[in-house]
Parts: structure tokens; sequence; C-alpha cells
């Protein structure tokens, strides 16, 4: 199919959407970054880095990644893959021998490198288990909490609880990119943020995108969604912890924005990083035409393709799951007009972002407000916005 991916073409379908996401105050503010062919046609910051100080929001906004950190480690780890001083195959315990959590049946679990990469290792994540639940009672932190604990402390805890499943059985989203970050400083000697400092966002010059902010004037202050009888964007507490429902029986989300300040909190390869639209896009570009000089193509092509087979995935229908992220499998179950093939993934604090390879397309939304810039309407109708399948600005009941 051909789409119409002129900048005058797509300006005309983006912008009146972006206008009416904000006047509806369902985003305080959002980037949004579009390249075809490996040439910028779409760049835009609107609504506020600061809502209260009554701040613009500028295209080098630095936001907080959330999941969006998933993708940076994973090449990290597929960086040290190709230099061949880590192993898809390797067991983990080989890089990390105080981590042997067990299986449902009791067995000490045979979990690799490949079952962190594609989510099939048989965790879970705290915020989609009851509240109360084993997570929780034994101290795991998801990663974007004001816990004090080291990494290393998190994973012996972690290793306490028993799998969801045995390794490889099926597939379950999780804190698996957070034990791929000790085994990254296993293999390096390094502290991850070091280690993905050499790997990735040095070579790239993603100066911008790390585990602590350097410059304050520049980092997007976090929003909720607005709750029943609100009139906009919640501005999420400045200091200690704030808490984000999700979906009904689970959790949520326990957020402390104020941890990318925070020297001392541990390196989450999961969910700790920071980061702007412009650094993001230039690491999708990057894997997008081949990899170098991050990864050899090869690897890169694997990186994005399809690992998990016929396994389902909640919350991501007609998609399976590379070496980082979600690939498209089934557009039509997806209800997406992305070609086969296509990458995806989101973050918790308001992001979304996708590779088209066959059309050649990248897309990154960063936005501030969680969860409407992840999983919320704005996400479906800026897909469509930008194939033209839809008119993009037809405004949503308030």
């Amino acid at each position: 199919m051909m789409y119409n991916f002129s900048p005058a073409a797509l300006s005309a379908r983006i912008d009146p959407l972006l206008d009416a996401v904000l006047e509806q105050q369902r985003l305080a503010g959002a980037v949004v970054l579009v390249r075809q062919l490996g040439q910028e046609i779409y760049r835009r910051a609107a609504g506020h880095l600061d809502r209260e100080a009554g701040t613009p929001m500028v295209e080098d906004a630095v936001f907080r990644l959330a999941s969006v950190s998933k993708p940076i480690v994973s090449t990290a780890a597929l960086a040290l893959v190709g230099q061949n001083r880590l192993g898809l195959d390797d067991l983990v315990a080989r890089w990390l021998p105080y981590f042997t959590p067990r299986q449902p049946d009791g067995a000490v679990a045979a979990m690799t490198v490949r079952h962190l990469l594609t989510h099939t290792a048989g965790l879970d994540y705290g915020f989609f288990q009851p509240p109360g639940g084993a997570y929780a009672r034994a101290g795991v932190s998801d990663g974007m909490d004001a816990s004090r604990i080291s990494l290393e402390d998190n994973l012996r805890r972690l290793a306490t609880v028993p799998l969801a499943f045995a390794p490889g059985e099926r597939w379950a989203y999780s804190i698996a990119t957070d034990v791929l970050g000790a085994v990254i400083e296993a293999v390096t000697g390094l502290p991850l943020a070091q280690a993905v400092a050499q790997l990735v966002t040095g070579p790239l010059a993603m100066r911008d995108t790390g585990f602590i902010s350097t410059d304050a004037a520049r980092l997007a202050v976090a929003y909720a969604d607005r709750a029943a009888g609100e009139s906009r964007p919640r501005r999420l507490l400045d200091a200690g912890e704030d808490h984000l429902p999700f979906l009904d029986g689970m959790a949520g989300f326990v957020l402390s924005p104020a941890r990318v300040l925070d020297a001392h909190a541990y390196p989450s390869g999961g969910a700790g990083m920071l980061g702007s639209a412009p650094d993001f896009m230039r690491l999708l570009e990057t894997l997008r035409l081949g990899g170098a000089p991050l990864l050899p193509p090869a690897l890169a092509r694997q990186m994005g393709a399809n690992q998990t087979g016929g396994f389902d995935l909640p919350f991501w229908p007609g998609r399976g799951f590379g070496l980082g992220f979600t690939v498209l499998t089934d557009p039509l179950a997806a209800a997406t007009p992305e070609s086969v093939g296509s990458w995806r993934m989101g973050g918790t604090y308001g992001h979304s972002w996708f590779v088209d390879p066959a059309q050649e397309l990248s897309v990154v939304a960063f936005t501030n407000t969680a969860l409407e810039g992840m999983a919320g309407p704005f996400v479906t109708q800026l897909c469509q916005a930008i194939y033209g399948n839809k008119e993009a600005g037809a405004k949503e009941t308030p």
C-alpha cells in the first residue's frame, strides 16, 4: 500500500491530533518525531514541559523513559554478543551465580540470556500482581520506585520468589531486563551506566541518555491521566513515591519521579533510564539500518525478528517478541496499519515508538503523561494519523 508521508501531509494529519489532545487535557506535553527513508519528515514539541511554571515543551526535552530503557539495554547486551563476550544461550547463573530462582516444580531454573531478552524467563512484574503479591512480600522493586537497595540486593530478593513458569515455556512481560543489566555488569566489569555508555549511547552520541539527570532545566515534569472529576492531568509527586493504578486486580505502578535525580538509586535496565526523543530516534534508525557501529547486521536482523513463535502476548495481540521489543505478526489482529515485521514498545511515563522496516519509517512519541501517552487512545490515533487511515483531528468527548 502506498502512503503519503510528505512533510506537508504529515503536518496536516498530526498537528490537529496534537492540538486536540492538548486542548482536551489528555496530555500535558509531547515531542513527536518521524523519519522515513532516513530523512526527518515531522518534528514537533507541543504543550508544556512544566505546566505549573508555564514552561513550554522543547524538542530536546529529557523524559523518564521507563520501559523505553529496555531496547537500549537490550542493544547493549547484543553488542556484547556481537563482540563474542556474551552468548545468547549462556546460562544467567554463569554470570550471576547468586541468581538461582526456582521453577514452580522446585527445580533450579536453566535461565538463559535469550530468555531474558525475549521475556520468556518465567519472571513477572510486581505491578501486574495483586496488591501485596509475591514480589511485594519479597521487597522486590520494579525499578521505578524510590528503593535505595542495590541491583544485586533486588535480584537476590527476586530469586527467592518461584518463577511463574519454566523458562521458555511461555511469554510474560517482566523485570527480565533488570536481570539482563546485572549480566552486562558482570560481563564488562563496569557499572551498568558506564557499560551502556561504552556500548550504545557513547558511540551514537546519545548525550541526553543515561540513568541520572544532568540537566534539570530540560527534565520534563511527570503527570498522570486526569482522574474522574479532574479537568487536567495530575502532576505526580516531585518527591517520595506516587501510585498509579493500572488494571483491576493489579497492584499498579509505584513511581518516584525523583529517582532520576538520585545517584544512589540502582540502575534499572528495564525502567530506570532517561533520555530525549532525538537520542532515541538515533538508536532506532541505527538498528533499522543494520546496527552499525553497535551490532553486526545479522544480529540486528535477529533483534527485530519474532523469537517467540506462537506464544500469545497479553496486551499485544497480533505481535510476537524479538530480542528486546515486540514484532508485528498479524496487522488485522493488532488492528494497525503498520506493516508485518514492525517493531513497537512504550514506556509507563507516557511514551510510544515504532519502526516499520518495510516502509523505512521510524516514529518516536515521548509525552509526559502516564498512561495516555503509552496505552491511551492517543497512541492508536497517532499511528493512524501517520499512515493517513483516519481523520486525525476528530475530537473525543473529554
